[in-house]
């Protein structure tokens, strides 16, 4: 098989692999006041500066979760439900109009259950937030936000956000700024020394690292109610026992993936440009989504009268594994929300293909697309057209 779905989940690096595996067979809860206690605590400590070095955050700021999703519930609705408090005029809560479902789902439910209310930021046609209207929301509104919620890089069509420019927003007007940055840690440059972020939600095995580890950057100063309740563990914002090795894990591969990243993300863009150019070349009817200003593998393409579920089985049938969208969202009949945010039509949408790349993509892997893909789409085109017949007669 060939793999384009590194924004899905990317294989493990080895040396993240090698660490957790070593961590296997140790003992010892990091709670724990004994020696093997004590020793788990240590090397929980040193991956917390690891990971924390990496991404220019101080270690007290980095709150370890189970993915990418838990830290993006914790951000968004613990830090919600804090400036309500404090404020019972803070309900609103900007969000970009294509976040993903982690972050849009949290705030439905805050909206539904919780009282509060939703301003969805619209997008341009490449999926990039428009800063003037979160300006003028934040001019004339800004003692009503609870959160401003951007992300950091789209996981369907991989358009980068301006996130300086919009943080700064939100810090000079006080408001918290939270970015799901879950497709971005390893695949962009981050300094969050540098930025006006307030809480950054990212998971493990987006980047080499295992699944089911992740974590929330949150700096202390930005008050959030826990959503979990027990040991008291990360400063008593996310209580549970410490995955030890699954946290060692993510660090290495954090700390891997940024010490690569210049030469990487070069390599991986030079392969992205040329999985376009040749796709479009080899078929006709294929545009690409997305702005110039994107994740280095994302190859997010529409391919005309076409539909994609269909387009993507028959490239599964010859080797090939893509995506329609959020895997996330896999099986969910349902047309991107992102695309439509953008201003494509619900057949773009459905016709659309993400072919996302990583560390262990290679131009062989662009040579057997491109090998398969002609006859797959004209296969594809054939079955809609005959359906379409079948419809219409």
């Amino acid at each position: 098989m060939t793999y384009f779905d590194h924004a899905a989940t990317t294989p493990m690096r080895p040396e993240a692999l090698a660490a957790m595996t070593e961590q296997f067979g140790r003992v010892g809860n990091a709670s724990s006041l004994h020696a093997a206690g004590r020793d788990a605590r240590r090397t929980l400590e040193e991956a917390r500066e690891r990971l924390a070095t990496a991404l220019g955050a101080e270690p007290y700021d980095v709150l370890f979760t189970s993915g990418g999703t838990e830290a993006d519930n914790l951000a968004v609705k613990g830090i919600a439900w804090a400036r309500r408090a404090s404020d019972p005029r803070r309900r609103l809560i900007a969000v970009s109009a294509v976040e993903h479902h982690a972050v849009l789902d949290a705030v439905a439910w805050l909206v539904r259950k919780q009282g509060f209310v939703a301003e969805v930021l619209p997008v341009d046609s490449t999926g990039r937030v428009d800063e003037r209207a979160v300006a003028a929301l934040l001019d004339t509104r800004a003692d009503e936000v609870a959160l401003l919620a951007v992300m950091w890089a789209n996981n369907e069509v991989g358009t980068l956000q301006p996130i300086a420019a919009l943080s700064a927003l939100a810090r000079a007007h006080g408001v918290p700024f939270h970015t799901d940055a879950v497709q971005a840690v390893g695949a962009v440059p981050i300094d969050l020394s540098a930025v006006a972020v307030d809480s950054l939600a990212l998971a493990g095995h987006k980047l080499g690292g295992p699944p089911g580890v992740g974590a929330l950057i949150l700096r202390r100063q930005v008050p959030c109610t826990p959503l979990l309740h027990g040991g008291g563990q990360e400063r008593d914002v996310r209580s549970g026992t410490y995955d030890v090795p699954s946290i060692v894990a993510l660090s290495v591969a954090v700390e891997a993936a940024v010490r690569g990243l210049g030469g990487e993300s070069a390599r991986i863009t030079a392969l992205r440009d040329d999985l376009v150019r040749r796709v479009t070349e080899a078929v006709p009817g294929v545009t690409r989504n997305g702005g110039d200003e994107s994740l280095p593998g994302n190859a997010h393409l529409t391919f005309a009268d076409c539909d994609g579920d269909a387009l993507l089985m028959l490239l599964d049938a010859a080797g090939i594994e893509c995506a329609t969208g959020a895997a996330c969202a896999a099986g969910i009949a349902e047309p991107s929300h992102v695309l439509l945010a953008m201003g494509r039509t619900v057949a773009e949408a459905r016709g659309s293909l993400r072919f996302s790349l990583g560390h262990t993509t290679t131009g062989a892997d662009v040579d057997a697309l491109i090998d398969a893909l002609p006859a797959a789409v004209h296969r594809a085109r054939e079955v809609r057209r005959v359906a379409t017949a079948r419809r219409a007669g």
